[in-house]
């Protein structure tokens, strides 16, 4: 079962309960399975807190029915049940009072405790390790309890009986949430047998009968009840959905969660059973989905049994193939005949081998193989026909004449803004008050051709001298230096004096 929530858990939780399944990556991961079976028993017998020599105890004990179970020595068995404290399953305490005498009380002695998260995680292996495809089935008999239980649930809400209510909800939220997981658990393993029937029809022609019957009925059903099942739930609404939820929320008995969270969970519950059987903005409900996917699986399995017919009344299908190719190969004179064989069976000789030169050639070294290079992008065309990628023609220009008008109609702007900016700078002048995104602009473009044309003589920088727009501007050596205010912040000139004027067309001073 998937916890609900899990989706909300934070990468690092997420890491910390990956790590309950470390046991199952050691070498020696089937003795560990054994001494989580054994303290799995005494679990069961109420002994929640074992020592290693209970654990031992019950191994020796699970060794004189089953040959496979391994009794490791007392120091080996503590490391691992230490290793198992570490990986989170079990819980490590300090037991004085087992200590018969002086030296066992200076000894550690140590019990062991199932984690909760880590008696979870032995339980989900063993369910894997103890899962049996031939459990699978669609039960189509549940419909009429959930019907069943919609209409007592409607009663109860009506008349007010809370623990009904609790009851009837929990039932409601067993039953969708098993046939959700039967439902999955069907479909996952009708598509491993559609797909292994290839090598072992025989199974499949034996069930055929009994699998199509099977899903047929469940679709029937499900047809027959679905109109009943979603008359069921609006009449629960009807009654008021809210009052049976706080009912419920009421009569939970989970101790460890408030009534806020317990609301909220019956809440989300809800939302689950009604999304089975009440469609909602059009979406399909998951019972519409259920019932498309298994009338798919039919299908594919009316298909899959015409193929195997078909290939058994010709007498050829791929098991004769592949027993004939081995035959021949088998009979061939040497080794290199038989490669030959193979790859012609198996086209393993046609594979082509695309190459292109590195970006930096010098990178790579000559000597390098192509199995240590790094790798170079390839393109589609090359791949798919063995020809290069070519440029190809150009492709016509598009113009855009309302994209031009709009680019030289801002120019306009642009170049109006700073003849505007250009003539205050000369009336103005810069010192005194706070110049604007435009002015700052003009003026760091008149500094710019100063400083460029500045020239030193007899070892000192003299006065420099820049144009734009009408205005002059000169650079004077000042020990004080200059200060500018602008909108964006203040801007130090030390070392000279700016001097703006109205650029004259006579000759330069």
């Amino acid at each position: 079962m998937v916890e609900r929530g899990a989706h909300d858990l934070d990468p690092l939780t997420v890491g910390d309960r990956f790590r309950l399944f470390n046991f199952t990556r050691r070498d020696d991961h089937v003795t560990y399975l054994w001494i989580l079976r054994a303290m799995d028993r005494l679990r069961e017998v109420h002994q929640v807190q074992a020592g290693a020599e209970d654990v031992a105890a019950v191994l020796r004990e699970l060794s004189l029915a089953r040959e496979d179970v391994p009794v490791p020595d007392p120091a080996g068995l503590r490391d691992r049940l230490d290793n198992l404290c570490d990986d989170g399953l079990v819980h490590r305490f300090d037991d004085a009072s087992r200590a018969g005498d002086l030296a066992s009380y200076r000894n550690r002695q140590s019990v062991y405790q199932f984690s909760e998260l880590g008696y979870r995680a032995y339980r989900s292996v063993e369910n894997l390790l103890g899962a049996r495809t031939e459990d699978v089935n669609l039960s189509r008999l549940v419909f009429s309890d959930v019907l069943e239980d919609l209409r007592a649930l409607a009663r109860a809400n009506r008349t007010g009986q809370a623990e009904q209510v609790y009851r009837r909800l929990s039932r409601l939220d067993a039953a969708m949430e098993d046939m959700g997981r039967r439902s999955a658990q069907f479909h996952v393993t009708l598509g491993e047998i559609l797909r292994s029937t290839d090598a072992s029809p025989d199974t499949f022609l034996r069930h055929k009968n009994a699998l199509l019957v099977h899903m047929t009925e469940f679709v029937a059903e499900l047809d027959r009840y679905q109109p009943r099942l979603e008359r069921a739930v609006r009449e629960v609404e009807e009654t008021g959905i809210a009052t049976a939820l706080a009912r419920a929320a009421d009569a939970d008995e989970r101790l460890f969660m408030d009534r806020a969270e317990r609301l909220e969970d019956w809440r989300r519950r809800w939302a689950a059973l009604r999304g089975w059987f009440v469609a909602e903005g059009g979406a399909p409900t998951r019972a519409a989905q259920l019932h498309d996917a298994t009338r798919s699986a039919v299908s594919g399995v009316i298909a899959l049994l015409r193929q195997i017919t078909e290939s058994r009344r010709g007498g050829v299908n791929r098991t004769t193939q592949l027993r004939h190719l081995a035959a021949w190969v088998f009979r061939t004179p040497d080794d290199a005949s038989a490669h030959a064989l193979m790859g012609a069976a198996f086209n393993t000789r046609s594979a082509r081998h695309l190459g292109a030169t590195h970006d930096d050639e010098e990178d790579v070294s000559p000597g390098t193989t192509w199995w240590d290079a790094p790798g170079v992008e390839v393109s589609v065309t090359l791949f798919r026909s063995g020809r290069a990628p070519a440029a190809g023609a150009p492709r016509p220009v598009r113009h855009d004449r309302g994209a031009r008008a709009e680019i030289r109609r801002r120019q306009a702007e642009g170049r109006s803004a700073d003849r505007q900016a250009a003539a205050r700078l000369a009336q103005e002048g810069a010192a005194g008050r706070v110049l604007d995104d435009s002015d700052t602009r003009v003026l760091l473009r008149l500094l710019t051709r100063a400083l460029e044309s500045r020239a030193v003589v007899a070892g000192r920088i003299s006065s420099a001298t820049g144009t734009d727009e009408g205005t002059l501007v000169r650079l004077h050596p000042s020990d004080t230096g200059t200060t500018v205010r602008t909108t964006r912040g203040t801007l130090h000139l030390p070392g000279v004096r700016l001097e703006l004027a109205p650029r004259t067309r006579g000759p330069r001073p």
